[in-house]
């Protein structure tokens, strides 16, 4: 089979696919790989899911898939080959990734000039349930929120200390991401002046949180050595060129920080957040207050999100009960 030069990936090979088809799905993955930085991972996955998509349709239809076969595929053609995956006992997130991957490579030879696939985007893609990230252990919590675990970075220190001093906000106060970085310099007081925050949630909706002392001198250490003007009503947290510190920033910390401190894929910004309900919950906060500290509308979500499980209820029940 014919090879493109140069390619980042392998040739596509399998016996059910023709050329012409192969050497597009080739070229689609080193695309993905060079222009759109995918991670071997999911390049992986993605070229996975199309060998799976491919395998099924050469039985379902009964004869090799050149380009022009594939581009003939209709709506029935993807329902079928998606309920054989979850006849597989395949999950609706990998369902979801699958249909993903299939949609990408159908854009792609759409933007080539090699023809539309449209029933690929004319497929609901499967519902898939809400999940959580796992909360930190406390130990590794707090060793996120000091610079001093990544000294070894080539990274000018206060770049080092303004990370180290989000990571601390969002553990210590349970803020999203977004929260951190929309509080300006004037909402922030210096350690000693102060111990509340008034944030800015989802719906525009604001709350008062509490901060931690230690917390406002992680950020008053950043302010002090930050090289960029920090105006009274501009973003107290910077980028490196000086303009309001882009969300991307931190979740690429804490992936470094992850590989650094030996911590699960699931320790991510949100999880702090998570990790901060958690460890209040099992040290005996009230379900009520932590609603009120995470600005969730309803209980029931904080009742979902921090986890709670019979064991915890029993300890409640026990503990609390007249008569018990």
């Amino acid at each position: 089979m014919a090879k493109t030069p140069q390619t980042a990936f392998a040739a596509f090979e399998l016996p059910c696919a023709c050329d012409d088809l192969a050497i597009e799905i080739t070229r689609w993955l080193g695309h993905l790989r060079a222009e759109r930085r995918l991670s071997p991972k999911t390049l992986e996955a993605y070229s996975r899911d199309v060998r799976q998509c491919l395998i099924f349709l050469a039985e379902h239809w009964g004869e090799r898939i050149s380009l022009a076969r594939f581009g003939k595929m209709e709506p029935g053609d993807v329902r079928a080959f998606m309920a054989a995956r979850r006849s597989d006992a395949i999950g609706g997130r990998s369902l979801m990734r699958a249909l993903a991957g299939l949609r990408s490579f159908a854009r792609f030879l759409e933007r080539e000039g090699k023809g539309k696939v449209g029933p690929l985007a004319a497929i609901r893609a499967p519902k898939v349930g809400k999940t959580l990230p796992k909360p930190l252990q406390i130990a590794s919590a707090k060793r996120l929120a000091d610079p001093d675990e990544r000294a070894g970075e080539d990274r000018d220190t206060w770049i080092l200390v303004r990370d180290a001093a989000v990571l601390a906000l969002l553990y210590g106060s349970g803020l999203r991401i977004s929260e951190a970085l929309g509080l300006k310099r004037r909402d922030v007081p210096a350690p000693g002046k102060g111990d509340t925050l008034i944030v800015t949630g989802k719906g525009n909706k604001t709350r008062m949180v509490p901060v931690l002392q230690n917390v406002l001198q992680l950020i008053a250490d950043y302010v002090a050595i930050c090289p960029h003007r920090l105006a009274a009503d501009g973003p107290i947290f910077v980028g490196a060129r000086g303009g309001p510190l882009n969300p991307r920033i931190i979740q690429l910390t804490m992936e470094r920080m992850r590989g650094a401190l030996g911590l699960p894929d699931s320790a991510t910004p949100h999880a702090l957040r998570h990790s901060f309900a958690t460890h209040l919950l099992s040290r005996g906060g009230e379900l009520r207050a932590i609603q009120e500290l995470l600005g969730h509308a309803s209980l029931s979500t904080t009742q979902i999100y921090t986890g709670i499980d019979s064991e915890r209820l029993l300890e409640v029940y026990n503990t609390a009960h007249p008569r018990a």
